[in-house]
C-alpha cells in the first residue's frame, strides 16, 4: 500500500507541473463560468433553472470533453515511459509491478477529476452566494456519473497505454476510439436501423453499451424522468430499467468496464516484455 500511494503521488506531482494540466484546467472553468456569463442559470427549460439548468448543461459538455482528455493523457502513462527509456530505471526500483500500474492510474484518476469536480464546486458556492436553491440529491448524482465516466475512460486509456509499443501509436489509438464511441451515440445507430432489421431492444441493448451513450441518458434521466427526448426508446429503457435502475446501471457499469480494461492491461502489462 505504501508503495502504490508514494507512486499515486509521484504521478500527481508530474502531472500538475505539465502544461496539458494547466490546460485542461482552464477548460473546465472556463465552462462554467461561460455558463455564468450568457446566462444560463436564468432560462427556464421544462421547469428547471438555477443551478439545475446549469448543471445539465455543464455535464453535456463535459461527456465531449472529458473522455478525449482523459483518453489522450493516459495513454501517455506506460507507452511513454517506455518510448522515452526510462522504463527500466523506474522498474528497477523497490516498488512491485502491481504498485506501480495502479499507483499511475489513481494518480491520474486523481488529476484528472480534480479539476472537473473543482468546477462544479465553484457552481454551489455561486449558487449558495445568490441564494438559489442548490439541489444536492442531483449534485450526488452528477458527481457520481462523472466519477463513473473518468474512471472507465481511465481504466481504457491505461488498457491501450499497454498495448502500444509508442506514444504517437496510443494517442492515435485513443482519438479513434474516442471518436468511435462518439459517433456510436447518434449516426452509427441510425445506420444500424436503417440498414438492418434487428428489433428494437437489439439496437438499445448495442446502444447502452456505449458508456458515452449510458452516461449521457442517465444525465438526460435527471432532467427529463420519462426521456421524452428520445422518443419511443425510452419505454424500452424505463420498461426494462425503471429510472431507479438505469441510474444505477450507469453509475456502475462504466466502472466495472474501466476496472475490466485495466485488469487486463495489467495482465497484459506484467507478463509483456516490460522494457
Amino acid at each position: 500500500m505504501k508503495h502504490l500511494l508514494l507512486t499515486a503521488h509521484a504521478d500527481i506531482n508530474e502531472s500538475l507541473r505539465s502544461r496539458w494540466f494547466l490546460i485542461y484546467s482552464l477548460i473546465f472553468g472556463g465552462i462554467v463560468v461561460a455558463l455564468f456569463v450568457t446566462g444560463l442559470t436564468e432560462s427556464r427549460v421544462m421547469g428547471f433553472t438555477g443551478l439545475s439548468r446549469l448543471l445539465v448543461t455543464y455535464l453535456q459538455i463535459t461527456m465531449a470533453v472529458l473522455p478525449l482528455f482523459v483518453l489522450i493523457t493516459t495513454v501517455r502513462s506506460v507507452a511513454g515511459d517506455r518510448e522515452a527509456g526510462i522504463f527500466e530505471y523506474l522498474l528497477s526500483l523497490p516498488v512491485g509491478l502491481a504498485a506501480w500500474f495502479w499507483g499511475k492510474m489513481i494518480g491520474r484518476f486523481v488529476v484528472v477529476f480534480l479539476p472537473v469536480v473543482l468546477a462544479m464546486l465553484l457552481a454551489v458556492v455561486w449558487a449558495v452566494g445568490k441564494g438559489a436553491e442548490v439541489p444536492w440529491v442531483q449534485l450526488l448524482v452528477y458527481t457520481g456519473l462523472l466519477v463513473s465516466l473518468a474512471w472507465c475512460f481511465l481504466g481504457l486509456g491505461m488498457l491501450l497505454s499497454t498495448l502500444a509499443r509508442s506514444a504517437d501509436v496510443a494517442q492515435g489509438s485513443a482519438f479513434m476510439i474516442w471518436l468511435l464511441l462518439l459517433l456510436f451515440l447518434d449516426l452509427i445507430l441510425l445506420g444500424i436501423m436503417t440498414r438492418t432489421n434487428l428489433p428494437v431492444d437489439n439496437i438499445v441493448a448495442i446502444a447502452l453499451a456505449n458508456p458515452l451513450q449510458v452516461f449521457r441518458t442517465a444525465s438526460m434521466m435527471l432532467f427529463d424522468p420519462q426521456l421524452v427526448l428520445l422518443g419511443p426508446s425510452a419505454y424500452v429503457i424505463l420498461d426494462n430499467f425503471g429510472e431507479t435502475g438505469f441510474i444505477s446501471w450507469a453509475l456502475i457499469y462504466p466502472v466495472l468496464l474501466g476496472t475490466a480494461c485495466a485488469g487486463i492491461g495489467y495482465l497484459l502489462f506484467r507478463r509483456g516484455d516490460l522494457p
